[in-house]
């Protein structure tokens, strides 16, 4: 039991979310210095989530309280369920399944699904025009970034069991170190820019536009458990990353692979103004899914 309890709940919560909310701070130390600002003390994310935790948690009249409450939840079920999956399989190969991988990607479209269930149950208009603007970018990431996996898939012989992923990149080096790798990992960078809901892509929260957008009616401990899934996304999407395109975690130099992708995924955030909604449609389905294309066709010839 202890074991099973070592391997869940530690890297898959509380590893995850402690190293997240870290991240979380140097985000905003970084965004504050970009700023000319000095920014907020190391434990800064931590005092905001206890906080959130001591607030009362209120329902509009009018939502669906079971789903209001119940979309948080979910999110930070699906994070963990990743988070506990990638540390086990990089860690421990042998342990991985068949289409593992499959999964993997199932449950990292949870957390946005989850967002646009609790933003339309509220029954707010902002949160709904923020719900739509979700969903909309949504359909417009998803697909080119599965497809920058499927280049992964390609070059490791057809596998999608996350182990061999990671065996193979051992044994072969990473996949990024290709011309397919690189336009696979360019791909599922700016993607995952578009599930962290970050600028250019923070469309669906547009706080000078929709107040907080999707989070509008969330308070107290559902907004919390919204914002500790966030922040556990910004730890684990860049170890998926990692796990999938740069050789997984084999040695210590992941920490500094990890520290790279936040640093890149936080100057992107600060160096570029918000795009509409059709934009980034646009921008994903003309700019990023035709390079996902020749990416997969490359991995074909072994480029």
């Amino acid at each position: 039991m202890k074991v099973i309890f070592w391997i869940l709940v530690f890297p898959g919560f509380l590893f995850s979310s402690i190293i997240g909310m870290l991240l979380t701070w140097v985000d905003r130390k970084v965004t504050a210095r970009i700023h000319w600002r000095v920014g907020p003390p190391w434990f800064q994310p931590f005092a905001d989530f206890f906080k959130l935790l001591s607030k009362e948690t209120l329902i509009p009249v009018n939502a669906s309280r079971f789903l209001f409450l119940m979309a948080p939840i979910l999110s930070i079920i699906a994070i963990t369920a990743v988070g506990t999956m990638l540390f086990t399989m990089n860690f421990y190969p042998n342990m991985s399944f068949l289409g593992d991988l499959i999964v993997l990607i199932y449950l990292l479209t949870l957390p946005p699904l989850a967002t646009i269930l609790g933003a339309s149950a509220s029954k707010n208009p902002l949160a709904a025009v923020g719900a739509s603007r979700e969903m909309t970018l949504y359909f417009g990431y998803e697909l080119p970034f599965i497809t920058a996996i499927i280049i992964t898939i390609i070059k490791t012989g057809g596998t999608i069991r996350i182990g061999d992923i990671v065996t193979y990149q051992h044994i072969h080096g990473p996949i990024l170190y290709s011309v397919s790798g690189i336009i696979a990992t360019l791909v599922a960078l700016i993607c995952m820019q578009a599930k962290l809901g970050y600028v250019p892509f923070d469309i669906a929260e547009a706080e000078q536009e929709l107040m907080a957008g999707v989070y509008t009616e969330y308070s107290g401990f559902a907004l919390a458990l919204f914002k500790l899934s966030k922040a556990m996304m910004l730890f684990l999407l860049p170890c998926f990353l990692i796990t999938i395109f740069w050789g997984g975690f084999v040695t210590w130099w992941a920490i500094l692979k990890l520290l790279l992708l936040v640093v890149l995924i936080i100057l992107i955030k600060n160096t570029n103004p918000r795009l509409r909604v059709d934009q980034a449609l646009k921008f994903f389905w003309v700019g990023l899914m035709p390079l996902a294309v020749l990416g997969v066709i490359l991995a074909f010839f072994k480029l």
